[in-house]
């Protein structure tokens, strides 16, 4: 798993899967991470369905950024879960 897939491959994938231009896909992709990057700076969590949810914790003199993965995922690596759907 040493390949890397950076926003741009991520977005040509996207935009091959739903048929629609990168132009198009990019514009969302973009919007979809400031909307998080929002929600965590003002303490809200974001969950993904058959992703994970993600969520910052207010510690002693910091915050602590977590992911809790979805079932989907845990099952995807071999970890425990109840997920019976398609991988």
């Amino acid at each position: 798993m040493s390949q890397r897939i950076d926003k741009k491959e991520l977005v040509t994938r996207v935009s091959r899967r739903v048929h629609k231009g990168t132009g198009t896909v990019e514009e969302i992709v973009d919007a979809t991470l400031e909307e998080i990057y929002e929600a965590l700076k003002q303490g809200e969590c974001v969950s993904l369905r058959n992703f994970g949810t993600f969520y910052v914790r207010p510690q002693r003199d910091s915050w602590v950024f977590k992911f809790r993965p979805s079932q989907r995922l845990r099952k995807l690596f071999g970890w425990s879960s109840t997920y019976k759907g398609k991988l």
